[in-house]
């Protein structure tokens, strides 16, 4: 019990010392927060959205097919289809009619998409939330497209995607058959890819071989190929914008150790008469030890409750641009939430543990100074 009292009046005598000087504690606070408040940004944007999109790709084709020619994507044959589909182990093989249009006049890219299962009228199509929005235009208006032989193209829109999958279909455009061969001249004997199922999971790899092994000139592409391929570039950006603010975290180390070793003349007298009216040279530094526990874990969870905001509630406007790729029409979501142990354990490593150790050494080479030349000093 004594020496729980102990700890006690210890950390009550931090926290009046604290307040005693509040300006140059809250500065510090401060400081400490955007550190810890950047840091956490980053880690909680990069880990939402690898979430987000294995959620996202959780429905996509188990295996996509594509022709190459000189190592590019080609325009797959329709007689691809029936050479695959007689591979044993394949359950249903489907041809897919999509491709990327330039609008020269926004700057932007469009993705036009012959949807599989949606009947689309010709003359007709549905758009993107975010082409409905850098357009201006709404349902029921027109919308004028270049084809390939230079003709003009009026299309009328029928539906506007709605905001809830403006993750996937943001600069999307649905159209029917005619119109998407009738924009790029593709002929009715190709299609842009061919999408596949198995019956065998397991076996995705095997099929893949065969596939390759019966038309060497095809590129089979599995689901966890592409879900890894967008691990490793959110773990890339992710990370170059961490090795930048790590910059940040290393001069924030030099500021505390700075503040901890060079004592303003008020605390050394306050350690002096500390320690003439008894206290230990491990009092004092369990004195500064609590001191920095205020401080750290005030910044810390006031950043990471910032940078939560930001990132869930503000669509991480400081830097989600970066993070998000190079699309100039980005889609308007809010991430879902996902944060685990391994998120905060880092954080807490990266941040407060350097700001502790960055604290005690210097704390203790003052508290063990001789009283006598402290009050004479």
């Amino acid at each position: 019990m004594k020496q729980i009292e102990a700890q006690r009046n210890i950390l009550d005598f931090t926290l009046s010392s604290l307040f005693r000087r509040k300006g140059k504690n809250t500065a510090l606070v401060l400081v400490y927060t955007l550190i810890v408040f950047l840091l956490a940004s980053v880690m909680f944007f990069t880990h939402a959205i690898r979430n987000e999109a294995a959620l996202t790709l959780k429905d996509a084709p188990e295996m996509v097919v594509q022709k190459l020619m000189a190592g590019r994507q080609d325009l797959m044959p329709l007689e691809y289809l029936e050479k695959i589909r007689a591979v044993r182990g394949v359950s249903s093989v489907k041809g897919r009619l999509w491709g990327y249009y330039f609008d020269p006049y926004f700057g932007v890219n469009y993705t036009l998409m012959v949807p599989g299962n949606e009947q689309i009228k010709p003359g007709t199509i549905v758009t993107g939330e975010g082409i409905s929005k850098n357009r201006a235009v709404e349902q029921g208006d027109f919308q004028a497209f270049r084809a390939y032989n230079n003709n003009t193209l009026l299309f009328q829109i029928t539906r506007v995607l709605s905001s809830e999958s403006a993750l996937l279909t943001s600069d999307l455009i649905l159209m029917s058959e005619q119109d998407f061969r009738s924009i790029f001249g593709m002929p009715r004997t190709h299609v842009t890819d061919i999408v596949l199922t198995v019956k065998n999971p397991r076996e995705l790899g095997t099929i893949a071989n065969k596939i390759v092994q019966l038309l060497p000139d095809t590129r089979p592409i599995m689901r966890d190929e592409i879900l890894r391929t967008y691990d490793s570039v959110f773990n890339w950006r992710g990370g170059l914008l961490i090795v930048i603010l790590s910059v940040s975290v290393f001069c924030f180390v030099i500021f505390a150790w700075d503040k901890a070793s060079g004592l303003g003349a008020e605390e050394r007298r306050e350690i002096g008469i500390l320690k003439a009216i008894g206290w230990e040279t491990s009092d004092i530094i369990l004195m500064k030890f609590w001191e920095g526990v205020v401080v750290s874990l005030s910044a810390f969870l006031l950043g990471i409750l910032l940078a939560y905001a930001h990132i869930f509630f503000f669509s991480s406007l400081l830097f989600g641009p970066v993070m998000k790729g190079w699309s100039v029409l980005y889609p308007e979501f809010r991430l879902v939430p996902f944060i685990d142990a391994y998120q905060i354990s880092t954080l807490f490593f990266l941040t407060v543990l350097p700001y502790t150790v960055a604290t005690i050494i210097p704390s203790w080479r003052a508290a063990t100074i001789d009283p006598d030349l402290i009050m004479r000093s």
